[in-house]
């Protein structure tokens, strides 16, 4: 299902606006943390309803999204590092 667009812009608004306080960071880079999820590109496409979902849901699955990314980058800057060490 399709959510109407201007519902959606108003959704993602108050999304970005929970994740810049859940996250202590300024609005833009809160927007840029949405606009490059999974979750946006999902609710964007009409992805399994994820436009249904609460706000505080969607903002919460935002950080994993962000906290999982940042852990990956750290074991692959482990493992190179160890690489270059052998």
């Amino acid at each position: 299902m399709r959510a109407d667009k201007t519902l959606l812009q108003m959704k993602y608004a108050r999304i970005i606006a929970l994740i810049a306080k859940r996250a202590g960071i300024d609005s833009e880079k809160a927007m840029d943390m949405f606009y490059n999820s999974k979750t946006y590109m999902f609710m964007s496409q009409g992805i399994s309803d994820f436009h249904c979902l609460s706000d505080n849901y969607l903002a919460e699955e935002v950080l994993r999204e962000q906290e999982k990314e940042q852990v990956r980058e750290q074991v692959k800057e482990q493992v190179s590092m160890e690489v270059v060490e052998k």
